[in-house]
């Protein structure tokens, strides 16, 4: 019976181990490009943000606290920019300013993912 409990024991621990690197970067796609769904008039070009907009934008920032996170959103942000036609560039680069977050980086098509830290 302890064997049997130390064998439990060492399969757990080894999940946490496995698993744990990614749930650091538990954020998809859909999700990221939920929180900015209210952004995309003011992204084309339009007048704004918006509350709803600025709020998702906070919701985003809050919900990417590590670096592997933010990565991976800086990549889905990347993509989702490469397919939206009409994409402002100025708009997109000063978005988190105009929400009042300040972020040690600038997002915009060419933003290198790999080098975004917290």
């Amino acid at each position: 019976m302890a064997s049997l409990k130390v064998a439990c024991v060492v399969a757990l621990m080894c999940m946490v181990v496995v698993t744990a690197p990614m749930a650091e970067a538990a954020i998809s796609c859909g999700a990221v490009t939920g929180y900015l769904g209210p952004c995309i008039s003011y992204l084309k070009g339009g007048p704004g943000p918006s509350l709803q907009c600025c709020g998702g934008v906070k919701k985003l920032n809050a919900a990417a606290q590590t670096t592997p996170a933010r990565k991976a959103a800086c990549n889905c942000l990347k993509d989702a920019a490469g397919s939206t036609p009409g994409l402002n560039a100025n708009n997109a680069a000063t978005l988190s300013a105009k929400c009042g977050l300040s972020l040690p980086y600038k997002f915009g098509p060419n933003t290198d993912c790999t080098s975004i830290r917290l």
